[in-house]
């Protein structure tokens, strides 16, 4: 196996890790919100706020994400963003 595909098996391994733990945290606000319907989009992304806040790998995490979905801003727009959103004050 060649050094690249090597780097992208670690690099898939490494996203799948972050959306278990993203999925895990979104059952475990599911469950304390009583089961209800409606919200999952929201836990999804509260989750995954929560999950990327704690590990060291959410800027390549976020790069990947980016690279991945078509017509997406390029991954250094997506970072910025996510910097800046992370340094705005919350309301």
């Amino acid at each position: 196996m060649d050094i690249e595909t090597r780097r992208q098996k670690r690099q898939e391994l490494m996203v799948r890790m972050v959306e278990r733990k993203v999925r895990g945290r979104a059952e475990q606000l599911y469950q304390e919100r009583g089961q209800g319907e409606g919200s999952a989009l929201k836990d999804w992304f509260e989750a995954e706020a929560e999950v990327l806040a704690n590990i060291t790998v959410a800027p390549l995490y976020r790069r990947l994400k980016a690279e991945t979905q078509p017509g997406n801003q390029s991954p250094i727009e997506v970072e910025d963003l996510a910097d800046q959103t992370a340094r705005e004050p919350s309301a």
